[in-house]
């Protein structure tokens, strides 16, 4: 009696619980747009396997990324008889402070001094000292110093062009390769993984030999970037996962290498393969250079090479293709 009834809600405070409620999702939402991505990279980085590569020399300017492509044997992978592990693809990958992108690709017969071990392949540096001495080769050889290291298993290559699902490549002449394992009709072609690997390993039916064999690992390589990339793989966390798993498992990185830093190199390496980018090999003087008892060596040219480094360091060099075998 004389007490008021409770009230119900009124329209506004529908309005305004409904209003806390859009809020609450969208929050959620956003949370996990967010925490999809982050949760992804701290997954990613903890499988990266490290190992000691650095050789502590004083910095050069802009940052230089060494790539190889590395061979254990025993993944039933079959080519040329050589034993033990060793790289058959050398990259170096440079990002200077202004000027375009490099991604230039060091034979691995190239002639070069091995520290404390005197001149050879550069190749063998790594037979010999694996990456630390690799390092420290390439850094001798180009006057650049390595900031970061990055080294894939040969295997690892034919799991990544699986997971996205096979990639394009081209070459224009017929070849059938029994060390390599490529069978190719002149043309271009969707490859798979295995067919892949092969595409990229080959070189004893390569006219151009090691040349060619650069040429058409940086197209593997520029065709998976370009496919991995594509915005259709953000909508798809499953294909992410499997990406970054068949990625990230045959890779090794330097002490100090994360994610983050990796997707540095992804960035530095669509740069460098753009329009506005320089792709090739240094200045060759000599693709049958034979000193002593080392066999055949391919010797830079001693005359451009120092200059070209130099270029190459501090952004002078102009887009396009560089180097290549020399012209008669």
């Amino acid at each position: 009696m004389g007490g008021r009834p409770a009230a119900g809600p009124t329209r506004g405070g529908v309005r305004v619980r409904k209003g806390r409620v859009a809020a609450l999702v969208a929050g959620l939402v956003l949370a996990a747009v967010l925490a999809w991505p982050i949760g992804l990279l701290i997954w990613a980085n903890g499988k990266l396997e490290h190992v000691e590569a650095l050789s502590g020399a004083p910095g050069t300017p802009g940052t230089t990324y060494l790539l190889a492509g590395s061979d254990a044997r025993g993944e039933g992978i079959s080519e040329d008889g050589t034993e033990g592990a060793r790289t058959d693809t050398i990259m170096l990958l440079h990002a200077p402070p202004s000027g375009p992108a490099a991604l230039i690709s060091l034979p691995r017969d190239t002639y070069a001094e091995i520290p404390d071990n005197g001149p050879h392949k550069l190749n063998t540096a790594y037979s010999w000292g694996g990456a630390p001495l690799l390092v420290r080769t390439v850094e001798g050889l180009t006057g650049l110093t390595v900031d970061h290291y990055v080294e894939i298993g040969f295997g690892g290559v034919e799991g990544i062009v699986d997971a996205i699902g096979g990639v394009e490549l081209c070459l224009d002449y017929d070849v059938n390769d029994p060390k390599s394992e490529l069978v190719w009709t002149a043309g271009c072609h969707v490859a798979d993984g295995h067919t892949a690997l092969a595409f990229s390993r080959m070189r004893y039916s390569d006219p151009k030999g090691d040349i060619g064999r650069a040429e058409r690992q940086r197209q593997v390589i520029g065709a998976i970037s370009a496919k991995a990339a594509d915005p259709g793989l953000l909508l798809q966390p499953g294909d992410q996962v499997s990406l970054l798993d068949a990625g990230i498992g045959s890779l090794t990185v330097d002490e100090s290498t994360g994610i983050i830093d990796l997707g540095r190199l992804a960035l530095a390496f669509r740069a460098a393969n753009g329009p506005d980018g320089v792709t090739g090999t240094p200045p060759i003087g000599n693709p049958d250079y034979r000193p002593g008892n080392i066999g055949s060596t391919v010797q830079l040219d001693p005359e451009l090479a120092p200059q070209f480094w130099s270029d190459v360091r501090d952004g002078n060099l102009s887009p396009g293709p560089v180097g290549g075998l020399p012209q008669p």
